[in-house]
Order: structure tokens, then sequence, then C-alpha cells
């Protein structure tokens, strides 16, 4: 594990909590309008393209992003991803622990989309 990693690992690791979708799964559960999708990528990434209805919600904004998550409804899905799936997973632990109570990550992250 690099120096990293332990940085931004979560204190608590709940990957078991959080579901990782193949794309197709994902694609047909994102296209419920009843969903939260969010992009957890930096706004540079998230303006060269991104799904459909996706908000920007960078994940190495700190305070601005928990601040965002706090506006959404806990009780809502919430699908996740970034470029590969590192990051939307990291995301992930940190919505469990403030509480969401389903989150999903796009596994293999947008790179797998197309």
């Amino acid at each position: 594990m690099s120096v990293l990693d332990k940085i931004l690992k979560p204190k608590n690791d709940h990957s078991n909590k959080v579901e990782i979708l193949d794309v197709d799964t994902y694609k047909k559960a994102v296209n419920n309008n009843e969903v939260q999708l969010v992009d957890v990528r930096t706004s540079r990434e998230f303006k060269g393209g991104h799904i459909a209805r996706a908000v920007n919600i960078d994940y190495f904004k700190g305070k601005a992003f928990v601040d965002a998550f706090e506006k959404m409804d806990k009780t809502k899905p919430v699908y996740l991803y970034c470029r590969s799936g590192n990051r939307s997973l990291k995301a992930a632990n940190k919505l469990i622990n403030m509480g969401f109570d389903k989150v999903y990550d796009l596994k293999g992250g947008i790179l797998k989309w197309k």
C-alpha cells in the first residue's frame, strides 16, 4: 500500500456496504430519474465528458465535497463514478460514513462506459 493510499483511504472501510455495478447494470439503473448520479472527478475531467444528468462533486474538494452531499437525500440511491473506479469507491465509503443508505459505484469508472 502506498503512502497516498493510506492518506486517501477512509478511516472505516465500508466496501462491503457499497455495491459495485458492471456497466450494463449501472446504465439501466441511472436511466431512472429517481437516482442521484454523481461524477466525483475534477471539474476539468467533468468538462471533458460525463454521463448525462450527472452532477459534478469533486472528491478532492474536502469540505465542499461533504457540504454538497449533506444537501442530498440520504434515503435515495446515490450512483457514483470517476475515471477508473478508485476515487468513486473512496467517495462511496465517505458517503456510508455520512449515513447514506444505498451507494453504488461504476466498476472501472467512466473508462468502461463507452
